[in-house]
């Protein structure tokens, strides 16, 4: 499912117009975004929690030539599914 289909489905399901969707998930992924850049998790009971987790740095290889090379440490995004959300899959 990409952004469309959801804004459909949302839509849909809510009475909305496809616009009035697009604008309330484009307002969450923003809110989401701003608490994971300040440091803080989301959490949504019964759908799972969003947080930041740091990456150390590290060694890789290249695939094409087999050259060692260093990897930057980051911060990536985590997504850990709820209980109800797993037990629905």
């Amino acid at each position: 499912m990409n952004k469309a289909e959801l804004v459909s489905k949302i839509a849909d399901d809510a009475g909305l117009s496809k616009s009035q969707a697009n604008s309330a998930l484009d307002s969450f992924i923003d809110a989401v975004t701003k608490a994971l850049k300040s440091g803080d998790k989301v959490t949504l009971v019964g759908f799972g929690t969003f947080n930041v987790s740091k990456r150390n740095a590290r060694t890789g290889r290249n695939p094409q030539t087999g050259e060692t090379i260093k990897i930057k440490a980051k911060k990536v995004a985590r997504f850990k599914a709820g209980k109800e959300l797993a037990a629905k899959l």
